[in-house]
């Protein structure tokens, strides 16, 4: 079974709390305490992303995090990536590993299907 890690899901839950103050800026004290995870964790979570480039932060009065593009452009993957490492639903469609059966199997086109929506 596919399981996300505590940091995949609480990036998860941050940056839902950033997007949904974008395009203005959120602090980690506000997405902590509206998604119950502390802070000292958040912010090793919250450093990932903006190392991923997902997020930028600025310190200070008014400071926070802010996404770098529009919410819509960025996918469960593009935030799991950073944390989890490469995300693949199964490994037919992982380029690395490949599959000699694609042309003959029925389940690799669902599968193709939902790693896109990841």
């Amino acid at each position: 079974m596919f399981k996300l890690s505590t940091k995949g899901r609480y990036a998860v839950r941050a940056m839902y709390e950033i997007a949904k103050a974008y395009p203005n800026g959120v602090t980690l004290d506000q997405i902590s305490a509206h998604q119950n995870i502390s802070r000292v964790y958040l912010a090793q979570i919250l450093n990932r992303l903006r190392q991923a480039r997902l997020i930028k932060s600025s310190r200070g009065p008014g400071g926070g995090y802010v996404l770098r593009r529009n919410p819509e452009e960025i996918s469960l993957y593009d935030i799991l990536e950073p944390l989890e490492g490469p995300v693949c639903i199964a490994s037919c469609i992982d380029p690395a590993e490949g599959c000699d059966e694609i042309e003959k199997c029925v389940a690799y086109p669902i599968w193709e299907k939902v790693g896109q929506y990841i």
